[in-house]
């Protein structure tokens, strides 16, 4: 082959065991975990018997068929780049299903198989091992032969793998067959012991003297030192079912929470986003797509942000930079902001800025200044960016934390304007003025929403329009012809002498005022602002649920 001309994945895997440094490859059992397996760094891919049958709910006794083995190895194939060795157990029969497992191995891309020395159906290594019977040597090595004379690619590899110390059948047995298996073509030798010390596989490494490329699989003596491997010139280490495990630890916990608390709001921020699982599944493509054939044109949806206010009641936290770039768990207010629009697929941001601009990390965003920001309010800052406005956009404060569910719901919520209103009327974790907001009806939490209505905004409690329902938090959505209507309402107030001074609560009761509908999103807690220095411990706890 010219040197030039990219390797196959035949040609990976085999660079991968003849390879003079100590290569490590990892299980997956699906698309999805070949492509974290992938992502994560590994050169090659362990698809594993074991984690393939637990996929399936069914034991490692070759419960599932082959040809079941080889359908799930053609997703992962085409979801990687990198090269799979199949757990082929025992080759799934005898010399003449060897070799048609070959030809369907190299006919979707994977590069070799891995056979082992027991009797057909087989029966996990781990489990009474020792009553196992192994194959014989001379029908095995048959075996070996009748898959190396039916491959097409030079490079496809057949590695042999050795039962006989986990049989307890002692190293003399092992190097015995392991040479007869070398001598019939195997591309390479894996030796399997289930102690929890290293001592018979690096015995039989020593013996073994680099006949042929040495392969390993700790699962049981996990603790040994990596560069004891290295230093005993074994090849290829397998991490053959970790994959799987995680993924069971991390299924039964996250289903006994959702059990227990009878939600998610706690667990779904600590799990892959569904956009992740997009990914994972080429969301380059299915957004193109998406774009192409479910959205019209100009549907985008655009958020804008005010961040102009100094922030003084957080003290000397804001002495060198506003509020949006304080650190709370880790990441900066805007970046968390930032993370959550992302995550509903919300790219375009513009940020109005005030005091220290120059301090504002401005990556992935655009930003304009309100000059006057130490004698002006949120409305002055808002009517700053009106050329930015959009027929589908976000509006929000920049001091602003809260669960992913809230604006997945906004964005999905009808209505021409709708405000987010927490139906907890009182909080002490919540600090500043309230904007208490009164509105058609009080939250029902029933099954079947009925429309609710904004009727006003103040931060009084018990004005003429009776007691609150809920509280404003910040957030609004407008769209299609809101937009008209938010700026209709910012020229009309721009004529009053207080304009300088006034909020969005104040835009949004001149909306009102101008007779449009501003429709209600209720939550119920889920959200924090950041006014006082005390609401900086609390938002860190915030971001930790």
């Amino acid at each position: 082959m010219n040197k030039d001309t990219p390797l196959t994945k035949s040609g990976k895997l085999r660079a991968l065991l003849e390879s003079s440094e100590l290569e490590f490859i990892m299980e997956a059992h699906n698309g999805i975990s070949a492509q974290i397996v992938e992502q994560a760094g590994f050169k090659g891919i362990w698809g594993s018997g074991l984690a393939m049958s637990a996929q399936f709910g069914v034991r490692d006794s070759n419960e599932i068929s082959w040809t079941q083995i080889v359908d799930m190895l053609e997703f992962m194939s085409d979801a990687t780049e990198i090269p799979i060795l199949l757990d082929g157990d025992t080759g799934y029969g005898n010399f003449n299903n060897m070799r048609r497992l070959v030809k369907k191995l190299e006919q979707r891309e994977i590069a070799g198989v891995c056979i082992e020395d027991k009797l057909f159906p087989k029966t996990n290594s781990f489990i009474d091992g020792e009553r196992q019977p192994l194959a014989d040597i001379d029908e095995f090595c048959g075996k070996i032969k009748a898959g190396k004379d039916s491959q097409d690619d030079p490079d496809f590899c057949i590695v042999a793998r050795v039962e006989a110390l986990i049989a307890g059948w002692g190293i003399k047995e092992a190097l015995r067959r392991a040479e007869a298996y070398h001598e019939a073509g195997a591309d390479g030798i894996l030796i399997h012991s289930k102690l929890s010390q290293a001592n018979e596989v690096l015995e039989f490494a020593h013996e073994w003297g680099n006949r042929s490329p040495l392969v390993i699989v700790p699962t049981i003596y996990y603790s040994t030192p990596t560069d004891i491997f290295r230093n005993a010139n074994i090849n290829l280490v397998i991490w053959a079912n970790h994959m799987v495990r995680a993924a069971v630890a991390s299924m039964e916990k996250i289903s006994t929470d959702i059990y227990a608390s009878e939600s998610v709001i706690d667990v779904e921020d600590n799990i892959a986003p569904v956009n992740k699982l997009f990914s994972l599944q080429g969301a380059a493509e299915l957004s193109e797509a998406q774009e192409r054939y479910l959205r019209p044109k100009n549907s985008e949806t655009r958020a804008i942000v005010l961040a102009a206010s100094h922030g003084h009641a957080l003290g000397e936290l804001t002495d060198d930079k506003p509020k949006v770039m304080l650190s709370v768990g880790g990441k900066t207010v805007l970046r968390h902001l930032l993370d959550e629009f992302k995550n509903q697929n919300i790219n375009k941001v513009t940020l109005v800025a005030g005091y220290k601009p120059e301090a504002i990390d401005t990556s992935g965003i655009e930003m304009k200044i309100n000059k006057d920001y130490a004698t002006t309010g949120e409305l002055v800052s808002l009517a700053v960016v009106v050329s930015e406005f959009h027929d589908d956009m976000i509006i929000t404060y920049g001091d602003l934390l809260f669960r992913s569910y809230i604006l997945r719901d906004l964005l999905e919520s009808d209505g021409e304007i709708v405000a987010v209103i927490d139906s907890t009327v009182e909080n002490e974790n919540y600090s500043g003025s309230p904007d208490y907001a009164y509105c058609s009806e009080e939250e029902d939490r029933t099954i079947f929403k009925r429309d609710v209505f904004l009727n006003h905004v103040s931060e009084e409690k018990n004005t003429s329009s009776g007691a609150p329902t809920g509280r404003w938090i910040g957030m609004l959505r407008v769209r299609g012809q809101g937009r008209q209507w938010i700026e209709e309402a910012i020229d009309k107030l721009k004529t009053h002498e207080n304009y300088r001074q006034m909020s969005l609560a104040d835009l949004l009761n001149q909306v009102i005022q101008q007779n449009h509908p501003v429709k209600v999103l209720y939550i119920n807690g889920h959200w924090i602002d950041i006014n006082a220095l005390a609401d900086i411990d609390r938002a860190g706890d915030f971001t930790k649920l």
